[in-house]
Order: structure tokens, then C-alpha cells, then sequence
């Protein structure tokens, strides 16, 4: 078994350090983190890779247990979602990086404006995206208290990953009003956009 000591490592690496294992085909593999969002985004990783994943709490930190049970291949973005009305929509192999709550330059009252407009047009407009990553003051359109909320959790309803940085939550301290998607990390939007056709940047 692998034991990857991770504690007091910034967001990515305790995932990055994973993957290395992983990659050097490490079947058994222990990690052990200092924090929830370090622990929530190994577990992610592994669940990911198909590993059995369990975490337990111990004195000297979170302690992470990674097993192969069979080996798989990396999330393949999908074509199409069937919703849960049994229809088959259409997703677009693209997305969107939203760096801020508000779209353009200038006025930020307008700004605010034109994001829930885009938003919502995205919303009435297929095929759909394959994603929205969510950066910056962009993660406050995901939480509590957003004029978005209904529009983002359709396209979710409609198969869009919705993910919302991590890091960028923390900083904003909103993590526990997260209202649509989920919490990602700096190594999966990575990938996440690597993986696309195109990646659009607002």
C-alpha cells in the first residue's frame, strides 16, 4: 500500500499527488489530508478512477483509503442526458468558464443584468453546454440568494456539470450556501476543460 502524506498542501496538490500514484499504477493507495475540501476532492478523484474510497478520521489527520477494485477509464463527456421526463436531450461537447458574477465591462448594476439574461437564454437554447465552471465572484451565482438559481438547476436537471471552485467559495466564505452543482477543485476543472471541444471564457 501507497501512503501519500498530503496534510498542509494547498488545493490542488492532494489530488495531483493521488493521480501520481495512480498513474504509476498504484492498486492500494492511503492519503492522508488536514482538511474537508482536501478530503472531499481525493474522494472525488478516486470515485472518479474507480477505486472503493472510505475515510476516517483520525488524530493526526484524515486518512483516505483508495482500492482498485477494477480498473477504468476517465469520465467520457457525454453526447446526450436523458432528463428525468425519460427525454433525450442534447449536450454540446463545450462549455463555459464563468469568472464573475457579472457579464462585460463597465456598469456593474448592467453587468449583473446581462449575466442573468445569459443565463437564462442558455437555459431556452440546445443543445445545452457539457458544462459551467463557475471561478471568482462567478461562484456566487450558484449560491443562496442568486437571481439564477432556477435557470442553473434546469440546465443541471438537463445532464450540465455544474462545478463551482473550491477555493473560491472559501475565500468568499459561501461554501455552505452552495445551492446548485457542486464543489470542484483546480485539477478537475483542469481536465474538465482539457477534455472539451471548446471552452469559453466570460
Amino acid at each position: 500500500m501507497r501512503i501519500v502524506d498530503a496534510r498542509g498542501k494547498a488545493c490542488p496538490q492532494p489530488v495531483i499527488m493521488t493521480k501520481n500514484e495512480a498513474d504509476a499504477g498504484e492498486q492500494e493507495i492511503t492519503v492522508i489530508v488536514d482538511n474537508e475540501t482536501a478530503r472531499e476532492n481525493v474522494l472525488k478523484f478516486g470515485n472518479k478512477l474507480q477505486f472503493n474510497t472510505r475515510a476516517e478520521e483520525k488524530e493526526d489527520g484524515i486518512y483516505i483509503y483508495l482500492d482498485k477494485a477494477v480498473s477504468g477509464s476517465c469520465e467520457i463527456i457525454r453526447d446526450d442526458f436523458t432528463d428525468k421526463r425519460g427525454s433525450t436531450v442534447k449536450l454540446d461537447k463545450k462549455g463555459f468558464v464563468i469568472g464573475s458574477d457579472k457579464l462585460g465591462k463597465g456598469s456593474d448594476e448592467l453587468g449583473k443584468i446581462l449575466m442573468k439574461s445569459f443565463l437564462y437564454t442558455l437555459s431556452e437554447t440546445k443543445p445545452y453546454p457539457s458544462f459551467l465552471i463557475f471561478l471568482n465572484s462567478g461562484v456566487k451565482l450558484t449560491t443562496d440568494g442568486s437571481a439564477s438559481l432556477d435557470d442553473l438547476k434546469k440546465l443541471e436537471e438537463c445532464g450540465v456539470k455544474i462545478v463551482s471552485c473550491g477555493t473560491c467559495l472559501d475565500f468568499f466564505e459561501i461554501k455552505d450556501k452552495l445551492e446548485v452543482g457542486k464543489v470542484s477543485n483546480m485539477y478537475d476543472i483542469v481536465e474538465t476543460i482539457a477534455e472539451s471541444d471548446n471552452a469559453v471564457m466570460l
